[in-house]
């Protein structure tokens, strides 16, 4: 089957285009912004005429931390919108493809019962600091839902719980928790500082999973050719802030010690994904927290 990988340079898309290429079942075509401009409708629709594609994975976004995402607020709403607009309206008069459209587990409410199920959806207000990317993934999944009822679409939202791994982005301010506290305690590290600074209380609970256990439950997904329409994705463990710094001090060898700012936000104070549907239908995340950091 051939599958045409949107963002196939990135955190997502580059682990699952590594997961399909490792199996002959698959031809993967791979896309990134070197070769297809998303925010082009015309460029859009002439990679996936071109590719003629069975599967389509929609693994390109605008992403980044609570820094970024509360500093570029405009910048989330209005690319990823982009993105997904061209992409499903390239794809409409290809109701034969099948469409896996990855999402974010931000979309839902700030109110949402913890594990949160898929039935939270829309059952609440967002989040704050995120609000603006949170409204784009959720905008992609009512377009993904009008296209199945008007022409027919098998598509397959698929909401991971916060991801991290290989091909992520290693820096301060525009990076997600897990590659920028690695980055501060190997800058600490090198430098031989005292302290690193956290941003936020560290009291926050969060749920982790590697990148590559997403790509698993993808594969997995399309080869039990699963009906679901909505389904989440996570490990199933959650740990506050405080606790991770600890664990990426230890395995990084940072000797300073920790200084946790307050001043900064915290976010969400607890987030843990219910994925009681996919793990009933036989999948379970492999890769623990330790392991997946190393």
């Amino acid at each position: 089957m051939n599958i045409l990988v949107f963002g196939s340079k990135g955190l997502v898309g580059s682990s699952i285009a590594r997961r399909f290429n490792s199996s002959s079942n698959y031809n993967v075509i791979e896309s990134s912004r070197e070769d297809t401009d998303l925010f082009s409708l015309s460029e859009t629709s002439k990679k996936i005429n071109a590719s003629n594609p069975d599967i389509v994975i929609i693994a390109a976004a605008k992403v980044g931390g609570i820094y970024a995402n509360n500093t570029q607020r405009f910048s989330f709403i209005i690319e990823n919108l982009k993105i997904s607009m061209n992409i499903f309206e390239s794809l409409i008069n290809f109701p034969h493809i099948k469409i896996v459209n990855i999402g974010s587990s931000c979309i839902y409410p700030l109110t949402a019962k913890s594990p949160i199920s898929e039935e939270s959806l829309m059952t609440g207000k967002l989040e704050p600091t995120n609000s603006p990317y949170s409204m784009a993934k959720l905008s992609s999944l009512e377009i993904a839902k009008t296209m199945k009822e008007q022409f027919g679409h098998k598509i397959l939202n698929i909401m991971p719980t916060n991801l991290y791994g290989p091909n992520d982005r290693f820096e301060e301010f525009n990076s997600h928790v897990i590659p920028g506290l690695i980055y501060k305690m190997h800058k600490g590290k090198i430098g031989k500082f005292d302290e690193v600074e956290i941003w936020g209380s560290g009291a926050p609970l969060r749920e982790f999973m590697h990148v590559d256990d997403l790509s698993s439950a993808i594969e997995f997904l399309i080869e039990t050719n699963s009906s679901h329409e909505l389904l989440n994705i996570g490990s199933n463990e959650s740990i506050s802030i405080k606790e991770l710094a600890k664990l990426i001090k230890k395995v990084v060898n940072y000797e300073g010690e920790l200084s946790f700012n307050s001043s900064y936000p915290d976010g969400n104070p607890k987030k843990l994904l219910d994925s009681s549907k996919l793990n009933s239908l036989g999948w379970q995340s492999s890769i623990s927290l330790e392991e997946g950091i190393k």
